[in-house]
């Protein structure tokens, strides 16, 4: 019988967290021939938490809670090295707890592994719930990354990671900044599944417009020597042209100079050290057990 992980990072959304886990024993109920584990990190959370109860199609449920709020992205670095340093599993689930990962989609996870189980999956986001104006920034973020990193990546947390893939990615610092961005960049080979982002069950959404720039500068500083390299010939090809007007062209090329300065400033957040020893981070583990 194979074993699947699902790895889920909180910080507050207690209310949210209890639905999702709801939602994900619905979802599989019907699935009879694997068994689901749950792993909750509590990111510090300064809100007191609520009863949690472990739903009857979960062979375990355990919380681990940190001493310091260290992000959404190290919540999920350390989960990976926690689950691989300490479980027995086949596959890992990764998903936000309020909602917007729809517990409904693990279901196409679970067709695709089995049709094609040596190969992680990753959902790749076809309609997005948020306003106009934060969809169009979005795929302003992913024309950038396409441009300047030479990367389509349009997915997100959400995905099934193979036991291999998993260890394939646990030690580079990529990690530690973005997910996406390191699967990425270690992941050669990927299915996909088609995915809906779904609306937060309680509470506006904590990506603001900032958050959305530090993400997406994020995930471009995982390939920031390529974009460094492609800025470059781009700031030389522009010097050779003379139909445009020279303070046009000083323009653009102090702001793409601007750009990369950004992007390397962004990308130290990756630390390896920080990650190697993320473990240190634990405040105490319980198992739920009803």
């Amino acid at each position: 019988m194979k074993k699947i992980i699902i790895l889920l990072p909180v910080y507050n959304d207690w209310e949210s967290l209890n639905k999702v886990l709801e939602e994900i024993n619905l979802v599989i109920s019907n699935i009879k021939d694997i068994e689901f584990k749950c792993i909750i990190i509590n990111d510090a959370s300064s809100v007191n938490e609520l009863p949690i109860y472990k739903p009857n199609e979960f062979s375990s449920l355990k919380i681990i809670n940190m001493k310091k709020n260290k992000g959404h992205a190290r919540c999920n670095a350390f989960g990976l090295r926690h689950i691989e340093n300490t479980e027995s599993y086949d596959y890992v689930i990764i998903m936000d707890s309020d909602g917007e990962d729809r517990p409904l989609e693990i279901k196409n996870f679970i067709k695709v592994i089995k049709e094609n189980p040596d190969v992680s999956v990753v959902a790749k986001r076809i309609k997005r719930s948020e306003g106009k104006i934060f969809q169009n920034l979005y795929r302003l973020h992913k024309l950038i990354t396409l441009v300047f990193a030479g990367k389509k990546i349009d997915f997100g947390n959400y995905s099934c990671l193979t036991k291999k893939d998993v260890a394939s990615i646990i030690n580079d610092e990529s990690l530690w900044s973005s997910f996406s961005g390191c699967v990425k960049k270690n992941i050669i080979k990927y299915n996909e599944i088609e995915s809906t982002r779904g609306l937060r069950y309680f509470g506006p959404s904590k990506m603001s417009l900032f958050n959305l720039a530090i993400h997406s500068l994020s995930i471009i500083g995982v390939f920031k020597y390529t974009v460094f390299l492609r800025s470059t010939f781009l700031i030389i090809f522009l010097s050779f042209l003379t139909k445009i007007s020279i303070s046009i062209i000083i323009i653009i090329q102090i702001l793409l100079i601007f750009f990369n300065l950004l992007v390397f400033i962004v990308s130290m957040r990756e630390n390896k050290n920080e990650l190697l020893k993320s473990n240190e981070n634990i405040l105490d583990e319980k198992y739920i057990t009803h």
